[in-house]
């Protein structure tokens, strides 16, 4: 299965469900609506800290907790979509069985 970001894999992701808080960039970059922050942002203070969707909206006021609960449902249901995103390029200074490590490794893994 091709995992690669092109628009017929966005427009077969985005046909599943829609989500009226998340906009999808012709780049295949999925942001909150109306700010700029990325659905992927919002899905790491979930791994990295452990965030429930009252700590995400304490740290980011500016989001709504419909818009945070539909970041965190647009990434679960099309994790694979953010497999090859820059940040997975970057090498993680992240300690040995640090969750965002073992994460990432989960990303990585070819499903």
């Amino acid at each position: 299965m091709d995992s690669s970001l092109n628009g017929d894999c966005i427009e077969d992701a985005m046909s599943s469900a829609t989500y009226p808080h998340i906009e999808v960039t012709s780049e295949g970059v999925a942001y909150v609506a109306g700010t700029r922050t990325k659905v992927l942002e919002v899905a790491l203070d979930r791994i990295a800290h452990h965030w429930d969707a009252d700590e995400i909206h304490r740290q980011h006021p500016y989001l709504s907790l419909g818009q945070i609960y539909a970041a965190l449902a647009f990434y679960e249901e099309r994790m694979g979509m953010f497999d090859n995103v820059a940040i997975l390029d970057e090498p993680l200074a992240c300690p040995a069985g640090h969750p965002l490590g073992s994460r990432r490794k989960a990303l990585a893994t070819p499903r």
